[in-house]
C-alpha cells in the first residue's frame, strides 16, 4: 500500500514537472514571438522614417507623405501592444505626434508638385540614395495598396510618378556618363549611352507625351551625339597619301649598276 502511494506521488510529481516545463516552453516561445514581432514593427518604422526623411530630394506628393505617416502610426500602434510597460509610453507619445502630423497633412490639400522642378543631385552618393529611396517607396506603396489602405487611383498615379522619376534619373545619368566617356575619348561607350538615353526618352514620351522634359532632353541628347560624331571625325587617324610626283621619280630614277 505504501509502495503504491509512493509510486502515485512520484507519478504526480513527474506530471507536475512535465506540465511546468511545457508551460515554461510555451511562455518562452510566446516571448520570442513577441520580441520578433516588435523588432519587425520597429524595422517598419525605421525604414519608413528613412524614406520620409529623403522625400525632399524629389517632388513628393502629399499623398505619399500621408501614406508614410499612416504606415509609421500603424506600426507604432502594433508596437504598443507588444512593448514592455517602460516602452509603451514612448510609442504612445509617438502616436499622438503622428496624429497631429496626419491632421496637418490632410489640411494642406492634395496639390501635386510638378516633376519639372526635379533636378538630379550632383553628388554620386546622393544619386544612389535617391535611387534606393524611390525603390523602397515603390515597395511601400505597393504593400499599402495590397493591404487595401491605398485607393487604386492614388496608387496608380503615385506609381506612375515614381516610374517617371526613375526614367528621368536614368536619362540624366546616361547623358552625364556619355559626356564623361566622350571627354575620355571613349566614343563607342559615349554613343551607346546616348542611344540608350534616347530610347528611354521615347518610353517617357509614351507615358507623358506633353512633358517638356522630353523635348529638352532629346535636343540635349542629339547635341551630345553630334559632338561625339564630330570628335570621332577629328580624332580619326589620317590615311597616308603618296605624292604622284614621288611615285614617278621612283619609276624613272637612274638604275644602279652592280
Amino acid at each position: 500500500m505504501a509502495f503504491t502511494l509512493v509510486l502515485l506521488l512520484i507519478g504526480a510529481l513527474l506530471l507536475m514537472v512535465i506540465g511546468f516545463n511545457a508551460m515554461q516552453q510555451q511562455k518562452e516561445r510566446a516571448e520570442a514571438l513577441r520580441r520578433t514581432e516588435l523588432t519587425r514593427q520597429r524595422a517598419i518604422m525605421e525604414e519608413t522614417e528613412e524614406v520620409l526623411s529623403n522625400t525632399g530630394m524629389f517632388p513628393c506628393s502629399p499623398n505619399v507623405s500621408l501614406v508614410l505617416y499612416k504606415r509609421i502610426r500603424e506600426a507604432a500602434k502594433q508596437a504598443v501592444q507588444l512593448a514592455s510597460p517602460q516602452q509603451k509610453a514612448d510609442y504612445e507619445r509617438r502616436i499622438l505626434d503622428l496624429d497631429t502630423l496626419i491632421n496637418n497633412q490632410q489640411g494642406i490639400g492634395m496639390t501635386m508638385p510638378s516633376l519639372e522642378s526635379f533636378k538630379l543631385p550632383d553628388n554620386d552618393r546622393q544619386i544612389l540614395v535617391l535611387v534606393q529611396t524611390l525603390k523602397k517607396l515603390r515597395a511601400i506603396i505597393r504593400d499599402e495598396h495590397n493591404k487595401g489602405k491605398l485607393d487604386p487611383t492614388v496608387f496608380a498615379n503615385e506609381e506612375g510618378r515614381i516610374n517617371n522619376l526613375q526614367l528621368r534619373i536614368n536619362v540624366e545619368s546616361m547623358l552625364s556618363r556619355a559626356r564623361s566617356s566622350c571627354y575620355m575619348k571613349q566614343y563607342g561607350s559615349a554613343r551607346q549611352m546616348v542611344t540608350k538615353a534616347l530610347s528611354t526618352l521615347n518610353t517617357i514620351k509614351g507615358q507623358t507625351p506633353n512633358d517638356p522634359f522630353i523635348a529638352k532632353k532629346v535636343e540635349e541628347a542629339k547635341a551630345t551625339l553630334d559632338e561625339i560624331n564630330s570628335a570621332v571625325k577629328t580624332n580619326q587617324p589620317s590615311t597616308p597619301k603618296y605624292k604622284e610626283e614621288n611615285d614617278i621619280d621612283v619609276i624613272f630614277q637612274p638604275k644602279k649598276k652592280w
